[in-house]
């Protein structure tokens, strides 16, 4: 089967599939039908892999902790000494440090001079803070009522069980995940290799930084906005630079991008305008399944796969606007790298708040404006859009808390209706 014939039968199977007009949703769904995860797996030192995707589950090889130990600092006792009426005293056997477990007996009636994380006489289960005891001499003196049997006793194996599955193939590897392997005794992690992603802009008019800015010329901000989204992935970024308005030079670049990169991205040149050479250069170099999303920013929007001699590389051809660039990496790159690393899917960190204005919305697509969160005195969040949404005003991204989500069904938002935000704060 050809991934030709692949993509086009993923995109049949979804609902109302329109190239020119579809869904967010069913645009997600031929994405995340369509694209797989690099398969290469390496072993990284655990400070080395923070950020990375695990490509095992983790088994613990031990019990965490190793033995019942105390959680406090106090007076390690059998719960059935304590008495039932009137203060229990004690006679205090000996002392038990963390690293250095007490070897002697508690006999009944003795309690032992425990501190937080020493293991537990196996006569004791209970522990009793020391600032609920009064000591006198060799006794110690519990007040009724202040523990219960059982009470302040970390269990063999509570946090982890030998054999167990620590940690699941397809976590991004977070700071208490590094932890958690150290506390296993790992000195390493099998992590999925690094996605490699290759990127340019596509346009005439464009200049990098450090370049004169001639008359009807802008600087390209779309290459930062895009390294900058895909460093906090974590990817391999491959920077392409800005490419001219001209068949053989995007061809060239096309070309070069897919044989370096798992992933090629492009911002500009996917509409319909005279200049826009993208198009009929990806028709050409491979199987592109759609150009259009019913959505506002980034109505242009193109995805498929690339050939170049004997390698490929997924595609995602984004609008030039900086504003679209960004909505649509979002909404639909993110999520596919994701998949791409072989990360678990993970639904986005949406916020619901409470709209301060009247958002104006037909239902026939899915709508995303720039928000500020503000937070209400009854403990609910209320976001508000910032003025002016135009798709090139990217001033008004960097000023905003995230994306007020208006989904392709929804109307308009009254004052005081609940609304999905996409925060821009956790997203990796």
């Amino acid at each position: 089967m050809t991934a030709s014939f692949d993509l086009q039968h993923i995109a049949s199977c979804v609902s109302e599939y329109d190239p020119n007009a579809l869904r967010v949703d069913a645009a997600l769904a031929v994405i995340q039908g369509s694209v797989q995860p690099v398969q290469a797996v390496e072993r990284l030192a655990v400070r080395a892999a923070l950020g990375r995707v695990l490509a095992q589950d983790i088994i613990s090889p031990i019990d965490v902790p190793a033995h019942d130990n105390s959680a406090m600092d106090g007076y390690a006792l059998r719960g059935a000494d304590i008495a039932v009426q009137g203060d229990t005293v004690l006679r205090i056997a000996g002392r038990g440090l963390a690293g250095h477990a007490y070897g002697g007996d508690v006999p009944a009636g003795s309690a032992l001079r425990i501190m937080t994380g020493a293991v537990m006489p196996a006569e004791c289960d209970t522990v009793v803070p020391q600032e609920f005891c009064r000591v006198e001499g060799d006794t110690v003196i519990l007040p009724q009522g202040l523990v219960r049997a059982g009470d302040n006793r970390r269990l063999r194996g509570e946090d982890l069980a030998r054999g167990k599955a620590a940690l699941p193939a397809g976590k991004v590897l977070r700071p208490a995940d590094l932890g958690l392997m150290a506390s296993l005794g790992m000195a390493e992690a099998p992590v999925r290799r690094k996605l490699r992603v290759a990127f340019f802009s596509s346009g005439d008019e464009l200049r990098s930084v450090g370049q004169p800015l001639d008359p009807g010329c802008v600087y390209d901000s779309n290459r930062y906005t895009l390294w900058g989204m895909l460093e906090r992935l974590g990817c391999d970024i491959i920077d392409l630079g800005v490419v001219p308005d001209n068949p053989q030079a995007v061809e060239a670049a096309l070309h070069t991008a897919t044989t370096c990169a798992d992933v090629v991205i492009t911002s500009g040149g996917v509409s319909v305008g005279e200049a826009d050479y993208l198009r009929s250069t990806l028709s050409r170099m491979g199987e592109v399944v759609f150009w259009r999303i019913a959505m506002r920013p980034g109505r242009p929007l193109a995805f498929g796969q690339l050939r170049a001699n004997a390698h490929k590389a997924w595609l995602f051809g984004l609008p030039g606007n900086p504003v679209a660039v960004m909505v649509t990496f979002y909404a639909f790159v993110r999520p596919a790298l994701l998949h791409c690393m072989g990360a678990s899917p993970q639904p986005q960190p949406m916020l619901r708040a409470v709209s301060a204005q009247t958002l104006r919305k037909k239902p026939g697509r899915t709508e995303y404006q720039r928000g500020l969160l503000t937070a209400l005195p009854d403990g609910r969040w209320q976001v508000s859009a910032i003025g002016n949404q135009g798709s090139g005003v990217l001033s008004s991204m960097s000023q905003a808390h995230g994306l007020i989500m208006l989904h392709h069904d929804q109307s308009t938002v009254q004052a005081g209706d609940l609304v999905d935000v996409l925060l821009f704060d956790g997203l990796v």
